[in-house]
């Protein structure tokens, strides 16, 4: 049985005719850590305040262990719902110690076990020998840990996150994904994460969850939904990609584009005659001139540091957007050259 379960979960705000979250179905199952993924307003954090209470489903039903925490006869308040919560700006108080911050989630708990615990978690955040020090004298990364060890203090049945790296700049955000994960897989906690960056979602998580207008478009770990986008709207979500429409051959491997047969990683299962590849720019190979099974001209180059993006025009479809594909930074590539390139099959998939 699934440790969080939503079913049917549906959410209407009375100044809009369309739903904020619309027939929502998930399961999550004891320790593993889920990320909400989408655009704004695609209605990831309204489904996160359903879980923790603090927004009222339209209709639905939402249990943890093996309670029901939300259904038609009955909703539990937030404090009741075993839910440790992490905000976007930390919410740490200014005027208490970092010790006292962690410990104000323990009213109920005895004055001895309260410092306990609150020394147990700072311990597993790292910041032990920080108790006495208040929030304005950490760095943002130091106070995202203690805001985690606040909420896992209680020992929640699940922490929810509301983007939890937003506010960080670039470095300290791909070091603090890795602290999150690993604190959260120390306390073997099952976790909730909201982000629209997916980096941020595919370092963290055992599996993503993409939405759009709502509705649940994927629900994949993350090396499956790079290279297994479900339709076009995942695949340019997750990262950049080429849409290529073409004609699908008798052997159901191979179709036929404007840029020249594509081969896929498969025999697909599609029945129409018709179908959308996605195409990782990755997954274009540059090779020595006239070799290669596809050649185009460069429009721009683009260097991005680790690689230079090409944008590639065909002669045979020259109204189409141009194709990108990355090229290592150590090979000189000039606009309006002629590049040739093979297509690596692994990064090609069939997308509705």
């Amino acid at each position: 049985m699934s440790f969080i379960h939503l079913e049917q979960v549906s959410k209407f705000f009375s100044n809009s005719l369309q739903p904020a979250v619309d027939a929502l179905d998930l399961k999550i199952e004891q320790g593993e850590i889920i990320t909400l993924l989408g655009p704004s307003g695609c209605g990831k954090t309204t489904t996160l305040r359903m879980i923790a209470g603090f927004e009222q489903p339209s209709m639905g039903k939402i249990s943890i262990g093996d309670q029901v925490v939300y259904d038609d006869h009955r909703s539990l308040p937030p404090e009741k719902r075993g839910i440790g919560m992490v905000f976007q700006d930390y919410a740490l108080f200014p005027h208490l110690t970092i010790e006292k911050n962690v410990m104000f989630g323990l009213n109920k708990w005895k004055t001895k076990d309260r410092k306990l615990r609150a020394i147990e978690v700072l311990e597993l955040v790292g910041l032990a020998d920080y108790a006495s020090r208040y929030p304005s004298e950490l760095s943002g990364g130091q106070q995202q840990r203690v805001a985690l060890a606040r909420a896992l203090a209680p020992r929640p049945h699940v922490v929810l996150m509301d983007e939890p790296f937003s506010n960080l700049d670039a470095g300290l955000r791909e070091k603090m994904r890795f602290d999150v994960t690993n604190i959260l897989r120390k306390a073997n906690t099952t976790a909730i994460i909201v982000t629209h960056d997916q980096k941020d979602a595919f370092a963290v998580s055992d599996r993503v969850v993409v939405m759009k207008d709502g509705v649940i478009q994927q629900v994949a770990s993350p090396r499956e939904m790079y290279r297994c986008p479900k339709n076009c709207f995942v695949a340019q979500f997750v990262g950049k990609t080429n849409l290529l429409t073409g004609k699908l051959e008798k052997d159901m491997k191979h179709v036929t584009t404007t840029i020249g047969t594509v081969c896929l990683p498969n025999q697909t299962t599609e029945i129409c005659e018709t179908v959308k590849l996605s195409i990782r720019p990755e997954g274009c190979e540059i090779v020595a001139e006239g070799t290669g099974n596809y050649c185009g001209k460069v429009e721009r180059v683009t260097y991005s540091g680790e690689y230079q993006e090409l944008y590639i025009n065909f002669q045979s479809n020259s109204s189409s957007d141009p194709m990108v594909i990355y090229a290592p930074i150590d090979q000189e590539i000039e606009i309006g050259s002629v590049v040739s390139f093979n297509i690596k099959s692994d990064l090609v998939c069939v997308v509705e």
